[in-house]
């Protein structure tokens, strides 16, 4: 049975007390409410640091077995090398996810490309060949020069999602290149409407037996985490 994963980019913000955290609830039992409410959360505190091992312990035991954590890969290998002779860096920073990963508790890996890298097909190829064959990833290309069949191709040759993405700046093509879907939800708010239209996207990944990864922007507001939990129950439980 496909499954949806949906969730926000993050968890850690009082702010959304008391329309999704209770009042009372103390910063540090936050993620385990969260879990209780969402099935998947993404990381992105991974993007400037290695999580170090007792982290990933305290987030596995803090969540139930069936909670996956998506991980955004380091900006080492994004921003700093942008994917070329990162090797040696992506092994280490996979290392820091071993523990998820023998968990079961990994989501796919996001690798977040800069607006101003534009389209390598052979760089993307290259870098694609040294990430192991068992970690599921996602790319999400912030420059229009990647958005075409030769980027597409890519990725499906190896499995990889492409991450639709839908900012104020840009919407990614929502074009399948896997057997699993990303989406990040950027915008600020959204109508009922445009959330019945994700719902029906997310049916159709479902009924094609694609799991589906979904998280909504985080922010200060807790408008995010309820558009995913609303989301969530929809499908769930129609």
């Amino acid at each position: 049975m496909a499954q949806l994963y949906v969730g926000t980019s993050g968890w850690a913000y009082p702010t959304w007390k008391p329309a999704f955290y209770p009042d009372r609830l103390a910063q540090k039992k936050f993620l385990n409410f969260y879990a209780s409410q969402l099935n998947a959360v993404e990381v992105n505190y991974t993007f400037r640091q290695l999580v170090k091992e007792t982290t990933v312990q305290n987030w596995i035991a803090e969540t139930p077995g069936h909670f996956r954590f998506t991980i955004k890969a380091h900006q080492v290998l994004t921003h700093i090398k942008r994917l070329k002779n990162a090797e040696e860096f992506l092994t280490r920073f996979l290392a820091t996810l071993e523990a998820l990963e023998r968990a079961k508790r990994l989501g796919p890996v996001l690798f977040q490309l800069p607006p101003n890298f534009k389209a390598d097909q052979a760089v993307l190829s290259e870098f694609l060949k040294s990430l192991p064959r068992t970690v599921r990833a996602a790319f999400e290309f912030r420059n229009e020069s990647w958005f075409d069949d030769a980027t597409w191709n890519t990725l499906r040759e190896r499995n990889i999602a492409l991450c639709v993405a839908e900012t104020e700046e840009r919407d990614t093509p929502d074009v399948v290149t896997a057997d699993y879907a990303y989406y990040r939800y950027r915008k600020p708010a959204y109508t009922a409407e445009e959330r019945q239209v994700m719902v029906s996207r997310i049916q159709e990944h479902l009924a094609a037996g694609r799991d589906v990864f979904a998280y909504f922007k985080h922010e200060e507001t807790p408008e995010g985490v309820l558009y995913a939990l609303e989301i969530f129950r929809e499908v769930s439980h129609p």
